[in-house]
């Protein structure tokens, strides 16, 4: 009995060509350029942890909130008319019952309200109340200045260049 690729792979530990749904082997350049994208790819992801918990940290020490928090706030403020719930889910790409649990935090703490919808008593809306847009508006500034600070080690032209090629990262697809 001969011995397959994927018995291979098992064996080896190590994942075949079409293992790994590509359409030709990889040869050494390949397997060069593959080092190339991994390292790319825990560079990018390094960094991302960096600034996120970055300013998860300074959200909780500075304004007692989270970012989850800080982002719905945040699409609230740019909908000023108020989201659906499913709106709000889809837009922040988690599910619907995060964030309800989220929405009910700031709807006990004063910051968004519940309106229901017209033509559809299932549905509401939720909004900014006054005081959560001054709040929000507050950690906006905030926000903005620490980024400011975390980017501070960029140049302007290192800045702008990275928006071309992240752009067209995020838009592909597999």
């Amino acid at each position: 009995m001969s011995r397959t690729r994927t018995d291979r792979s098992r064996r080896t530990g190590l994942p075949q060509t079409e293992d790994l749904g590509l359409k030709t082997p990889l040869d050494p350049a390949g397997r060069s350029q593959a080092k190339t994208r991994l390292r790319l790819w825990l560079r990018l992801l390094r960094a991302t942890r960096r600034v996120e918990g970055d300013l998860r940290e300074r959200l909780r020490l500075h304004h007692n909130t989270t970012l989850p928090r800080f982002d719905v706030l945040a699409a609230l403020f740019r909908a000023r008319d108020g989201l659906k719930m499913s709106d709000l889910s889809r837009m922040l790409m988690v599910s619907n019952g995060n964030v309800t649990g989220i929405v009910d935090r700031l709807v006990s703490d004063g910051l968004v309200i519940r309106v229901a919808m017209e033509g559809d008593r299932r549905a509401a809306l939720v909004r900014l109340t006054a005081r959560g847009e001054s709040e929000f508006a507050e950690m906006a500034t905030a926000h903005e200045a620490w980024l400011a600070d975390i980017f501070s080690v960029l140049e302007e032209d290192e800045i702008a260049a990275l928006f071309s090629p992240l752009e067209k990262l995020g838009e592909a697809r597999a």
